[in-house]
């Protein structure tokens, strides 16, 4: 076949390809190679160079030779030409190319930082700890000041926005301060698979095994991210085995533990496991309150107690929605030249907003509440505190607390617009009460569900 009848054919295989893979792979793998001859039993490829054609040969020739099946009829052999070296995969097997040794690197003249890619803000000082997440808090301190040690590989996994990236680089900081010379690098996934497809395509895998081998301290980021990328899981798998062999530390998160991130290999699982795993939930109220009020603390943010509480509210499962809500508020405070209020903040909330379906019409709650209790639903708004009222008035504040999307400022607004340290006190109290008293936990369980299937 003709060169220009050659490059005609693989063109069209190219199309058909191209049909079968991601744009990405497309590009970083089909595209670099040019045809040099194609005859009916043997194709020859030129590919950038020995650590491409390997790479290729072992991931992505199966999909060339099933397209060339297809559209052919026939597989015929394929043989690559790397720097006008001419091999073929079996020879690569058969007499694999030696890589010379590297000249050694001579040591700087003067102590030289690695570079992290660590954030300065994320440190445990600016970390907020709570219920949800102090256990991680204490497994990354520990693994902190005993890097390499008991906790090797540190697995932390949980939704988005909650802390983890905040703190596996704390972990990083602080191995820092203690050894400035320390070897510590932050990488999200994407950039490490990134990294190493650059690297192969470069021809200097070697380099990209250095950097990551030798690390004192590896910090992966959403390693669910490699879910499914088996050239990278094994090049992963391989930096895992060599840096936790040497005692260096290791610390991975994740958004879900590892048994259940899809398509990551067994001996994977099996690695993050053996080290410690542990999770960071979302936040409570009252740790929700606390991350607030040290965010604004941290940016001169004047932060009225309702307004905090009414953001508290209504953002609860994510800490970076938290804060950027605060921030969104501050600027539009300043934008406008208007104190912070609660009006200013509910116009900003109505972003985050997510009222839960089927949510309970609060004057339903009060009549049904009033109606079992024998009291009035003006009595539950009113002010008089008579323990009977009382008793009726918080439990259909807990009520309208579980059973709507209204936050405790709203909700007070709705019983004699009451402040949100009387709505909390009532909530806490109802769920104490029906710990201690099985009678009142059936009577209220008996409301919620008849709440439930008729809210209006």
């Amino acid at each position: 076949m003709g060169t220009s009848e050659a490059q005609g054919t693989w063109s069209e295989i190219l199309d058909e390809v191209r049909k079968r893979v991601s744009p990405q792979k497309f590009q970083t793998w089909f595209e670099p190679i040019q045809v040099v001859s194609f005859e009916p039993e043997k194709l020859v490829l030129q590919v950038p160079n020995p650590f491409f054609g390997d790479w290729f040969e072992e991931h992505n020739l199966p999909i060339l030779q099933d397209v060339l099946h297809s559209q052919m009829g026939r597989r015929p052999k394929v043989h690559f030409v790397v720097s006008h070296t001419y091999y073929s995969p079996e020879q690569a097997q058969l007499e694999p190319v030696e890589v010379p040794r590297p000249a050694p690197v001579p040591p700087p003249a003067a102590p030289m930082r690695w570079t992290h890619n660590l954030y300065p803000r994320f440190t445990f000082d600016t970390f907020v700890v709570g219920k949800s997440n102090e256990f991680a808090h204490a497994a990354s301190q520990a693994v902190s000041r005993d890097p390499g040690g008991v906790y090797n590989p540190l697995f932390i996994y949980g939704g988005t926005g909650l802390g983890k990236t905040h703190l596996m680089q704390s972990i990083g900081q602080v191995v820092l301060d203690q050894n400035p010379q320390a070897r510590v690098y932050y990488a999200p996934s994407e950039r490490f698979m990134n990294e190493m497809i650059q690297s192969i395509t470069a021809g200097r895998t070697l380099d990209f095994r250095r950097k990551y081998r030798n690390l004192d301290l590896l910090l992966l980021d959403d390693i669910q991210f490699l879910s499914g990328r088996d050239a990278t899981q094994e090049e992963f798998f391989h930096t895992f085995n060599t840096l936790h062999d040497s005692r260096k530390q290791i610390v991975v998160t994740s958004d879900r533990p590892p048994r259940d991130i899809a398509k990551i290999e067994e001996r994977l699982v099996s690695r993050f496991n053996m080290g410690l795993v542990t999770d960071i939930q979302a936040p409570d109220l009252e740790t929700r309150v606390a991350i607030l009020r040290a965010k604004a603390s941290r940016e001169n943010i004047t932060l009225p107690e309702d307004v905090m509480f009414l953001i508290a509210e209504r953002i609860q499962r994510n800490v970076r929605e938290l804060e950027g809500c605060l921030v969104r508020l501050s600027a539009l405070s300043h934008l406008l030249h208007a104190p912070i209020t609660a009006d200013l903040a509910l116009e900003v909330l109505r972003v985050y907003s997510r009222p839960p379906e089927g949510a309970v019409d609060v004057s339903r709650i009060q009549q049904q509440v009033a109606r079992e209790f024998d009291v009035s639903v003006e009595s539950l708004r009113g002010k008089r505190r008579t323990s009977a009222i009382a008793l009726a008035r918080q439990v259909a504040i807990y009520l309208t607390k579980r059973l709507t999307p209204l936050t405790l400022i709203e909700i007070g607004k709705n019983y004699g617009n009451r402040d949100h340290s009387t709505v909390l006190y009532a909530v806490e109290k109802v769920q104490t009460v029906r710990k201690n008293n099985p009678l009142m936990d059936q009577r209220v369980e008996r409301l919620e569900r008849d709440l439930r299937a008729n809210p209006s």
